[in-house]
């Protein structure tokens, strides 16, 4: 029976007690023997700390952890160097100092056993010290392996926590980052006392400012060498997984195949380099196998509430955002703020490659399956609409209950008291271009949230693109809304337009909604069905 490292992160701790570990070592091998310093950029729960973990014995030379693994051909001398593995995931970084005392403990932790004394507080310039003494005293260079660098900003990122500490800043945010700077140049200043350093972390978006005075980094994380570094890929789901993956089959009640699809829609979809090579979320993969049951793990795992109030800042809607082609430094190299959070989406794992166009050098961005688009999207819809009545979980479900029952006036009744039921002070708006643009979003949310349970396309048809065509086993919906016009003009447009001309005659009944949707009370105002078939 297999034994999942769910929760594990500690390589030597997954090895010994005899747990599923997917054979990264030929890349770290290859990371070790052909660079020096790296930076690698993935969404939570994708593996880094347990990628930095196998760096680390491989560094102390543990040779004995990696029998029958790729890197005990490729490694012939196994030499041990001094790590210092630095992990800032513990703490929660919203008190005022809480990383200086974070730094200063694991300093003087790390002082105390290689016997260096401090001669000063700032912790760049014990780091440097200690690097030197260390490489003085064991005669080796060190290894420096930085784990979620990133933390400390993004907890107090745009809080407008203050701090009373740092003399000029206000807020802890810059003392944050003013601490962390100082820190990181130690990097520079120890150079020629460091064999390989690493920081692995979610985003990229402070990186102009915190590494400056230090040597840029090997970014690695769009780096197609690199891209199966962590997570899963189908091949290793494959090989790997083959028998879990037929008792889920069986449990279900279906195929291997079928098992195999509905876990590629649900997990796979990542992509991180231009070749395309699909990933899996491994944290949500390996406790469907254990729990043999398909959830949405790893969304539940953690609210991105830094994404929350950036979107909450920002000038963008997500639908503004999804389903586009951009330049890489518009998400990638550029510096994520409260205008532009697309990095920071991109790069926390909630929008990833789709496609590349090559001739332009341009990638398209989405969702990477059903589990980030479900949850993503829910989040954001009880941010932006803040519904007062039942649950969304409960709504979704009701709607397509209704939906696939064929019921359009209890679909009808379903969208009017929701929409009733967000409050007012999120419609109001006198300026016609933003009523218009809340009105689209509100329905861009209500869809996407639905898509997740029923075949959903926007359809481009020759006439023009429908609000919406909704696609059950049983039915066909084409909607077509209109903001403070009428029912009856929205299904005109249909019906000039051929909105519902694909459908018909294909043996399912086709459902054509015109409906109205009010500024003035923000719900529906009319609606009117017609049904053929």
């Amino acid at each position: 029976m297999m034994k999942y490292p769910i929760g594990m992160q500690s390589f030597d701790q997954i090895v010994e007690g005899g747990f599923v570990y997917v054979d990264k070592t030929a890349l770290v091998h290859r990371l070790a023997t052909t660079g020096k310093i790296y930076f690698l950029s993935r969404p939570r729960r994708f593996g880094k700390s347990l990628l930095l973990s196998t760096l680390k014995n491989y560094f102390l030379g543990r040779r004995e952890l990696f029998r029958g693994l790729a890197v005990e051909k490729l490694e012939e001398r196994w030499e041990p160097h001094p790590v210092l593995h630095i992990d800032f995931n513990g703490t929660n970084f919203t008190r005022d100092g809480a990383l200086e005392q974070a730094l200063g403990t694991y300093l003087a932790d790390r002082e105390d056993e290689y016997g260096c004394r401090p001669v000063s507080t700032d912790p760049g310039e014990r780091l440097v010290r200690l690097l030197a003494h260390i490489h003085r005293q064991s005669g080796r260079r060190c290894v420096v392996l930085v784990d979620e660098y990133d933390k400390p900003l993004l907890d107090v990122l745009d809080t407008g926590l203050p701090t009373a500490r740092a003399e000029g800043l206000r807020l802890l945010e810059e003392s944050n980052r003013a601490t962390l700077r100082s820190f990181y140049s130690a990097f520079k200043a120890a150079d020629e006392h460091l064999r390989f350093v690493m920081l692995t972390g979610v985003t990229k978006f402070a990186q102009v400012s915190v590494f400056s005075g230090f040597n840029q980094p090997a970014d690695i994380s769009m780096d197609a060498r690199y891209e199966a570094l962590c997570g899963i890929t189908q091949e290793e789901l494959d090989t790997c997984f083959a028998e879990p993956v037929r008792t889920m089959a069986d449990e279900a009640g279906c195929s291997v195949d079928e098992m195999k699809a509905q876990l590629k829609r649900r997990y796979d979809g990542y992509h991180f380099s231009r070749r395309m090579t699909d990933v899996y979320n491994p944290f949500s993969l390996l406790n469907a196998f254990a729990r043999q049951e398909p959830g949405d793990y790893w969304f539940q795992s953690g609210t991105p509430s830094y994404l929350i109030r950036l979107l909450n800042h920002s000038h963008e809607n997500l639908d503004e955002l999804t389903g586009r082609y951009y330049d890489p430094q518009e998400f990638i190299d550029y510096k994520a703020t409260v205008e532009k959070p697309l990095p920071m989406i991109y790069q926390s794992g909630y929008l990833t490659i789709k496609n590349f166009n090559s001739r332009r050098g341009t990638f398209l961005l989405d969702f990477p399956n059903d589990e980030v688009k479900k949850g993503f999207v829910a989040l954001l819809a009880a941010e932006y609409l803040k519904p007062q009545g039942e649950s969304m979980n409960s709504w979704i479900l009701n709607v397509v209950d209704a939906l696939e029952g064929g019921r359009p006036d209890e679909l009808c009744r379903l969208f009017t008291t929701f929409l009733t039921e967000t409050p007012y002070s999120m419609r109001r708006n006198n300026d016609e271009r933003e009523r218009e643009r809340y009105f689209h979003y509100t329905l861009y949310l209500i869809f996407r949230l639905v898509s997740v349970y029923t075949v959903y396309t926007e359809r481009q048809l020759s006439g023009g693109r429908a609000d919406c065509v909704v696609e059950t086993p049983r039915f066909v919906y084409v909607f077509e809304f209109k903001l403070d016009g009428s029912a009856a003009e929205a299904l005109r447009q249909i019906d000039e337009r051929g909105y519902a001309l694909p459908y018909a005659g294909g043996g399912r009944p086709v459902f054509r909604i015109g409906a109205s949707f009010s500024s003035t009370t923000g719900t529906i105002a009319e609606w009117e069905t017609r049904r053929e078939g």
